[in-house]
Order: structure tokens, then C-alpha cells, then sequence
């Protein structure tokens, strides 16, 4: 049932041509993609190219699939270690979702953070206490970490 389901997100995502972000698989596998994501333009994160890390589990699509951030970013609901906080990677998941609706969602949350459920505590405070200084920050870790 994965490998079929995973099949027509293939299939889907060239519907996503214009969109900013791209995901394929790896060396053939299936189940191990790679994504980007472009920085959304009037962001502190125009002009970066932030790499993902996709497994599908077995039990896709009655599991979500385990995303990462490959590319250090400064965001509050998104750890150093890539980890995401967005409820449909967890308890909001649904087997109506797909990639390509994943994918647009994590664009959205690079333009709009929620810092009222941050992963990133320190930085969610900034974002709400001093929005200047935490879209300078952002930008700085965009050139330095997400700018090839």
C-alpha cells in the first residue's frame, strides 16, 4: 500500500512546478527522499534553500512521514536538530494528506511562525519581544547556513 501511495505523491508533485519547494527520492528509494524548501520572498528567509530530510514509514499513509531540516535555520518551531513542530507531522495527521500539501505547509510556517506553540522557547520569545532583532538573526543564520 506504501510504495503505491508514494507512487501517485510522484506523480502529484510535478502538479507543484511552480511552487518553492521540491522533494524526489534518494538513489531509488522510496521510502528516503530529499526536499528544499526556498525562503519565502519578504522573509527573513528570502533567498535560502533549506534541505529536508523525508522517510516514509512502512505504514504510510496511516503514519505521517518524518521530516527534517538539514539546513540550520533560526525559526521557533523548528530545533537544531531539524526537528518540526507542525501538528500534521503529529496529532493532526491525516492519510488525505500529501507531500505536496506537507511541503506548502512548511513554506507557510517559514512565512508565518507560531511562536504561541514554539519548539524553540527562546526564540518564540524574541520573535513576540523584539520581532527586529529576531528577523536580523534569521537572516544572518538564511546567509550563513542556507546560501550555497
Amino acid at each position: 500500500m506504501a510504495v503505491k501511495r508514494i507512487q501517485k505523491e510522484i506523480e502529484e508533485l510535478t502538479k507543484y512546478k511552480n511552487d518553492p519547494f521540491e522533494a524526489k527520492p534518494i538513489d531509488n528509494n522510496i521510502f528516503l527522499w530529499y526536499g528544499s524548501i526556498l525562503g519565502p520572498e519578504g522573509t527573513p528567509y528570502e533567498g535560502g534553500l533549506f534541505k529536508l530530510r523525508i522517510n516514509f514509514p512502512i505504514d504510510y499513509p496511516y503514519k505521517p512521514p518524518k521530516i527534517v531540516f538539514t539546513t540550520k535555520i533560526f525559526h521557533c518551531n523548528i530545533n537544531s536538530a531539524g526537528g518540526i513542530c507542525l501538528d500534521i507531522l503529529y496529532d493532526k495527521w491525516s492519510p488525505v494528506l500529501t507531500l505536496g500539501k506537507i511541503l506548502l505547509s512548511l513554506s507557510s510556517l517559514l512565512s508565518e511562525c507560531n511562536p504561541e506553540d514554539p519548539l524553540v522557547p527562546p526564540i518564540a520569545h524574541l520573535y513576540k519581544k523584539d520581532r527586529e532583532k529576531h528577523d536580523e538573526k534569521a537572516r544572518e543564520w538564511t546567509m550563513l547556513y542556507a546560501i550555497e
